[in-house]
C-alpha cells in the first residue's frame, strides 16, 4: 500500500506523560485570543472567485455561482468597518495583546485595524493569503500564497512571522510551513499541548487551534445563540484547564461576529474573569512557541 501525503496521524499523543508547563512565573495555563483577520478576502466574484462565499456569517444563505451576494458581502463588511475597532478596544482598555491571524488580502484591503493592532503590540500569525479552501490549490500556488504572507509580514514588522494557520489546510499545508521556516503550525485541534511534528525535512512545533472555544459557533446554527451562552463555555473550558494545569486555551474571535453589540460584551466579561486569576497568563501565541521551543526543543 503506497503512503498517503500529508501529516501523519498521532492518535496517542503525550498519553500518561504530559510534560510539565513552562509558562512564565509558575502560571498554570496559557490563554491566547486570536483575531481572525479574514474581512474583504472571502469568496467573491470581485475576488476572481466563481462564486459568493456562505461560511461563518449571520447570513445563512447558500453560494451564488457568478454573482454576488450584497448580504454576505456586508456581513464581513461589518467587521471590517466596526467590528474590528471593538475587539481592539476590549484588548487595549486591559493593557493586554492578542494574536492577528492575518489573512494577507484582508491585510492590504482593510489596513487601518491592522495598524492599530500592530501599534497595540498584538503578533500576527498568517491566516494564508486568502480566506479560502487550500485544498483547491496546487502546491505550487499554495507556497506562493504562503510566501506572500511571509513578505507582507516582513514588509509591516521587519521580522518573518513564527506561526501560520491556514483554517483550510491542504495535505501539503505543514510541510510547506516546515520547508519555508515557520517555527510552528497551527492547522490542529488534537491536543492542549503543542507538541514537535518531525516527519518533514525540518521539524515545526504544532500548536491547537480551537473550534470550541470560538465564536465561529454563533454562525453555525448549533452553537452560541446569546454571548452568554460563550461566556459560559469559556469560563469551563477555562476553569478546568487551570485545575488540570500545564495546558493552554485558544479562544478565536471574529469581528464580524462578536463585534455586535449584542455580543461583544461576553469579551469583555472573559477578559475580566480570566485577569481575576493570577496564575493565568494572557498572551500572543508566539510567545507561548517561543516559551515551548526554550522549555522542550525538538531532539
Amino acid at each position: 500500500m503506497s503512503a498517503v501525503p500529508g501529516p501523519i496521524r498521532d492518535l496517542r499523543g503525550y498519553g500518561a506523560h504530559a510534560p510539565k508547563a513552562p509558562w512564565p512565573d509558575g502560571k498554570r495555563i496559557a490563554v491566547n485570543f486570536c483575531i481572525n483577520y479574514e474581512e474583504g478576502a472571502e469568496r467573491s466574484v470581485l475576488n476572481g472567485d466563481d462564486g459568493s462565499e456562505d461560511r461563518i456569517a449571520d447570513v445563512f444563505v447558500a453560494r451564488r455561482m457568478g454573482e454576488r451576494d450584497l448580504n454576505m458581502e456586508q456581513s464581513y463588511g461589518f467587521g471590517a468597518r466596526v467590528g474590528y475597532w471593538r475587539l481592539l478596544h476590549a484588548f487595549t482598555d486591559r493593557g493586554l495583546q492578542a494574536t492577528i491571524n492575518l489573512v494577507g488580502l484582508a491585510g492590504e484591503l482593510v489596513p487601518h485595524p491592522l495598524a492599530a493592532m500592530l501599534e497595540a503590540g498584538f503578533d500576527i500569525q498568517c491566516h494564508g493569503w486568502r480566506w479560502i479552501d487550500y485544498h483547491t490549490l496546487s502546491e505550487d500556488e499554495e507556497r506562493a500564497h504562503i510566501q506572500k504572507s511571509i513578505d507582507q509580514v516582513v514588509q509591516l514588522t521587519g521580522a518573518p512571522p513564527l506561526g501560520y494557520y491556514a483554517g483550510l489546510p491542504s495535505l501539503n499545508t505543514r510541510r510547506l510551513c516546515a520547508e519555508m521556516g515557520f517555527l510552528y503550525d497551527s492547522d490542529a485541534y488534537d491536543d492542549e499541548r503543542p507538541y514537535w511534528s518531525t516527519e518533514f525535512s525540518r521539524p515545526i512545533l504544532v500548536l491547537p487551534y480551537s473550534l470550541d472555544t470560538n465564536d465561529s459557533r454563533f454562525s453555525r446554527g448549533e452553537g452560541y445563540e446569546t454571548g452568554d451562552q460563550f461566556v459560559t463555555y469559556i469560563k469551563d473550558s477555562f476553569d478546568l484547564l487551570r485545575a488540570e494545569g500545564g495546558t493552554m486555551l485558544t479562544v478565536g474571535l471574529h469581528a464580524r461576529l462578536l463585534g455586535r453589540p449584542g455580543r461583544i460584551g461576553a469579551l469583555h466579561q472573559i477578559l475580566g474573569y480570566i485577569q481575576g486569576h493570577e496564575d493565568a497568563w494572557i498572551c500572543r501565541r508566539s510567545e507561548i512557541a517561543e516559551a515551548w521551543a526554550r522549555a522542550y526543543p525538538c531532539k
